[in-house]
């Protein structure tokens, strides 16, 4: 599905936050503050979006993106011959539940819009806690379901009708933007992806609420 609308990803992207994605991207980049010259691994890194910002923001860092879509990544390589990171980032396919990667080899994991397409949930949180070294920290950016009224009520109606029509015709694939709004209904959010996070290892969880809670960031620590 991702291979389909590769091509399309990032304008839909923008377009559909209305731009907001990118402010969302950078807050969550920010988080990373902890290990400025550190080695970051960004999963499911798709276009590379993150794994730029994150190059730009922390000038002494490397980042490592892997993502399954292989054509994802062609258009994250064809993004980094023109913005001159060829030493500090590399993209490499890759399933996020079984990371070709030695235990503690980084100081921090990213994963932007990724988690909820994990097929298991616990085995993928489990893999980026296996590779960040101790100490080290788990940065995620995902949708969520707003909760107060009205807005609750109104984005749920762009999420569920506009936006799948509009990515659809944009993109010919029927599926994939109304898969984008089941996978948010069923991910769990908030205070039960703390739970998972600790299940999965992780210590300290916290998360911080987005644009009236269309999205959230989640860290925690090895």
């Amino acid at each position: 599905m991702f291979d389909r609308i590769a091509r399309h990803y990032d304008f839909l992207n923008h377009a559909l936050s209305l731009g907001i994605d990118r402010s969302w991207r950078r807050k969550a980049v920010s988080e990373v503050i902890d290990f400025p010259k550190g080695h970051f691994l960004d999963v499911a890194t798709g276009t590379g979006d993150v794994a730029f910002l994150l190059a730009k923001r922390y000038p002494g860092a490397t980042i490592q993106g892997v993502d399954i879509s292989e054509r994802m990544l062609d258009i994250a390589r064809k993004k980094l011959k023109s913005k001159g990171y060829d030493n500090r980032i590399a993209f490499t396919s890759g399933d996020s539940e079984n990371l070709g990667f030695q235990g503690n080899s980084f100081d921090a994991v990213t994963v932007a819009f990724g988690v909820r397409n994990f097929e298991d949930l616990q085995k993928g949180l489990s893999e980026m806690y296996r590779v960040v070294r101790p100490g080290g920290k788990a940065v995620i950016l995902e949708f969520s379901k707003p909760r107060s009224f009205p807005f609750k009520q109104l984005f749920g109606l762009y999420f569920k009708n506009l936006l799948p029509l509009v990515g659809k015709l944009q993109s010919k694939d029927n599926r994939a933007y109304r898969y984008l709004y089941e996978s948010v209904q069923a991910f769990p959010d908030y205070e039960q992806f703390n739970k998972e996070l600790v299940k999965a290892g992780w210590k300290n969880p916290k998360y911080q609420v987005l644009s009236l809670g269309i999205c959230a960031i989640y860290t925690a620590f090895k």
